[in-house]
């Protein structure tokens, strides 16, 4: 049902934003809560958010995220829940490894890698992507300290004081700090890799946590197919699809550009502009699952200092490009997931993703299925590039690291302005002052990528605890 059907007889809850946390809240307050009349309103003209699936010429075209990680079960949970689960691909054996570029030249990662740290010492002794000093200096992590002092560091400070320069500008940067498309020397441990603080304070050395989770591992070897990413058969846009398929006719109107939220005799207005008019209806309850500075602007009249911590959230910017090629115009093997690019190679694209070696099936026989990934941090000016010096960048650069004989069959250009929020250092510390304001006020919540996780299973387990919030609240419905 939705908030305007007669028939409601349990709450009013509006979701504000169409994404996957949108999406998901709405599903599940649908399920949890089926006497309640759920309206989501979402601003564009499409939902999904960032994931966006286009299938084209037998290739499946991946605009936004591509995987999900398995070793958080919220997004394998939810698409068994949405029948789905037959749907789940892994990752191919293909694309075991990953290359780096060194001083304009393609080479391997070390094998072993993991949480920053190496497991093996062979591949980190032959490698070339350090000097004999570097190395010594990254070895030596399993002697150092562990850090006392409280509060959180940035990346580029831990990577530094635990590995030492050239393991953060080689390696530690373009794999981690690639997860946010950010700036090393500004992106927070404790928000963006807490994970690694507790391999530290744990066993005092990443090295050291890394081995030990090998010889755990070894003991017990994955079962074929569990691999550390996953996907969807035919993209993601698959899960877009079955959430909305599973919501009650109804309960989705797109193109409603919410403007305020605001308290109002005991019940939240929420008002905008859609279809060509403003609109202004009540609700018991309301989820925002607008990007932070989106709910910032619409919280501003409900309250001013939740408002300017939410647009104080920072966001950087990526464009996504899919360039299609005939198998044999790209003579590089491409033996590996794709290509990591350090900030100090100053190359105009931050990461190449092998897309049809990664999962099966992404492009039709004899072609092959590239992913370029430029902007964030480094080269935020990109965003706004044209459509043709972008596709003359990726072009020239996969000419040059894969050996491309031939410009791209087609490219199709993905903008996401704004859309990765940067969880700088002392993050935790707004989003705690975030979570206590939004906390103060009745029978609202706050879900989506900017607060405790930016990954596809973060933002469906935010959105399920931000459900589960709101129904122990219980509000009593406002009259018809």
């Amino acid at each position: 049902m939705s908030a305007n059907d007669p028939r409601c007889s349990g709450p009013r809850v509006a979701v504000i934003g169409g994404g996957v946390s949108g999406l998901t809240a709405a599903w599940e307050l649908t399920r949890r809560a089926p006497q309640a009349a759920v309206t989501l309103l979402e601003s564009g003209d499409r939902l999904g958010g960032v994931l966006q699936t286009e299938h084209r010429d037998g290739f499946t075209l991946e605009l936004g995220p591509d995987s999900f990680l398995r070793r958080l079960p919220y997004a394998i949970g939810l698409c068994q829940s949405l029948g789905l689960g037959e749907e789940i691909i892994p990752t191919d054996p293909a694309a075991a490894g990953t290359y780096t570029v060194y001083r304009g030249r393609l080479l391997k990662m070390p094998e072993g890698l993991a949480a920053m740290a190496p497991r093996r010492i062979w591949p980190m002794i032959r490698t070339p992507l350090l000097s004999p000093a570097g190395k010594v200096r990254m070895g030596a992590e399993r002697f150092l300290p562990r850090r006392r002092a409280d509060g959180d560091e940035s990346l580029a400070q831990f990577a530094r004081r635990r590995f030492g320069r050239e393991a953060l500008e080689r390696i530690i940067q373009p794999l981690a700090g690639g997860i946010y498309m950010g700036d090393p020397e500004l992106l927070g441990m404790q928000a963006a890799f807490p994970q690694l603080l507790a391999a530290e304070r744990e066993c005092g050395s990443l090295i050291r946590s890394t081995r030990q989770a090998a010889a755990r591992a070894a003991k017990t070897p994955p079962a074929p197919g569990d691999t550390l990413f996953a996907a969807l058969r035919r993209g993601f846009g698959q899960l877009v699809e079955a959430l909305c398929a599973h919501l009650p006719a109804g309960t989705i109107r797109t193109g409603q550009r919410v403007e305020s939220i605001t308290r109002c005799d005991g019940a939240w207005r929420v008002a905008g502009r859609g279809d060509g008019q403003q609109f202004a209806e009540s609700f018991d309850q309301v989820i925002v699952a607008a990007p932070a500075r989106h709910a910032g602007a619409m919280l501003a009249d409900a309250d001013a200092e939740l408002a300017d911590l939410l647009r104080g959230i920072p966001t950087t910017s990526c464009v996504v490009v899919n360039a299609a090629y005939a198998r044999d115009e790209v003579p590089h093997p491409l033996d590996a997931a794709g290509v990591i690019v350090p900030h100090v190679e100053g190359r105009p694209i931050a990461a190449c993703t092998f897309s049809s070696v990664k999962y099966r099936g992404r492009a039709p026989a004899g072609m092959v299925l590239l992913r370029a990934f430029l902007g964030g941090a480094a080269r935020p000016e990109l965003i706004d590039a044209s459509d043709e010096e972008i596709s003359r960048l990726v072009s020239d650069e996969l000419r040059h690291l894969l050996g491309a004989t031939a410009a791209p069959r087609f490219t199709r250009i993905a903008r996401w302005r704004d859309a990765m929020p940067q969880y700088y250092v002392g993050h935790l510390e707004r989003v705690a002052q975030v979570e206590a304001r939004a906390a103060a006020l009745p029978q609202l919540e706050l879900a989506g990528n900017a607060y405790r996780g930016v990954g596809i299973p973060h933002c469906i387990h935010g959105a399920q605890q931000a459900v589960q919030r709101l129904l122990a609240e219980a509000p009593t419905p406002i009259p018809s």
